[in-house]
């Protein structure tokens, strides 16, 4: 059982606001109860909110000081709801609005990361299933196609071949379309807490790649932790993780995603600035290896908000 938080009063009544109106809705509502219920353990007043167009009435009406925000994907994860709370004048965790829709557009995303030395593998945007083809053609295959503003791997496909057409279709239900070179090798991720890297984590599949399914539903998805890299390879890893993650103006906690290929070089792929934290997700597993427990996680990022308030009114002052 978690252990109490020491002053769990000074965060006032906590808004732990999941769910949503994105693709990711089920995940963000996993992740919301299990982040609520680890915070009620510790002695903090929550209420767990669901996240509609109205969401901010709501907080209103709830008597909220504080939010939690544990939503994934569109209107969550993108600079909209961080913009509301702003205007708002509620604290909330995680980054704000231009480091939400930054690390949101995956696009935007690769372009400043190679801007500031970042290694990324060489994409393309395209319009339709013929300069997809052709992208992919260009590029050699595998490659992978994908949504540029979608999170939980949604719309993403690895096209070994003749699959290109279907994999443009899918993608482009969720907008504007990137094909990307495919790196073979470990896929890697960073997970960044107050400014400090956790042990990485590295993950393998069975299914075709990491997809949705191997992330939040197979339990036969293999993850190590540590991943037994090279010193250097992980200290490479660690250093392109906060440096992206401060480039694109992310703050408090997030996850910087890599593939490491078979000469162990990192290639930065994206970031994620409200990860899962659901029973099959990475930062709660890189902060227990860390020494973390879930409640004392959840807090540790909860307790930013403190900082927001007190900067606030020194500003004010």
């Amino acid at each position: 059982m978690a252990s109490a938080s020491s002053q769990p009063e000074r965060f006032g009544r906590v808004g732990v606001v999941m769910g949503g109106w994105s693709p990711e809705r089920d995940v963000s509502l996993r992740s919301g109860q299990a982040v609520a219920a680890a915070l009620a353990s510790r002695g903090i007043d929550v209420v767990s909110i669901d996240a509609d167009r109205d969401v901010i009435n709501t907080l209103a009406a709830q008597h909220v000081d504080r939010v939690f925000l544990i939503l994934h994907g569109t209107g969550g994860e993108d600079g909209t709801i961080q913009g509301a709370l702003e205007l708002a004048g509620i604290p909330y965790t995680g980054s704000g609005v231009l480091g939400s829709a930054l690390a949101m557009n995956k696009l935007r995303t690769k372009q400043v990361c190679r801007d500031v030395g970042v290694p990324t593998p060489a994409w393309t945007m395209v319009t339709d299933a013929d300069s997809a083809v052709s992208a992919a053609t260009d590029f050699g295959f595998p490659v992978i196609v994908k949504p540029i503003a979608q999170g939980s791997s949604i719309g993403v496909s690895k096209v070994m071949g003749n699959e290109v057409t279907q994999a443009f279709a899918l993608a482009s239900q969720y907008g504007e379309v990137m094909v990307e070179t495919f790196v073979e090798g470990r896929e890697v991720t960073a997970s960044i807490l107050d400014g400090e890297v956790l042990p990485l984590i590295s993950m393998s599949t069975s299914r075709v790649f990491y997809d949705y399914d191997a992330k939040y539903n197979d339990d036969g998805t293999h993850y190590e932790c540590p991943c037994h890299l090279p010193d250097d390879v992980t200290a490479t890893i660690k250093r392109h993780a906060l440096t992206a993650f401060q480039a694109v103006g992310a703050s408090g906690w997030g996850r910087a995603d890599f593939m490491v290929d078979a000469e162990n070089r990192p290639w930065f792929i994206e970031l994620n600035t409200l990860p899962g934290m659901t029973d099959h997700s990475l930062v709660p597993m890189a902060a227990q290896a860390h020494g973390l427990g879930f409640g004392e996680l959840c807090e540790r990022i909860l307790s930013a908000t403190l900082d927001t308030v007190a900067t606030e009114e020194a500003m004010a002052s």
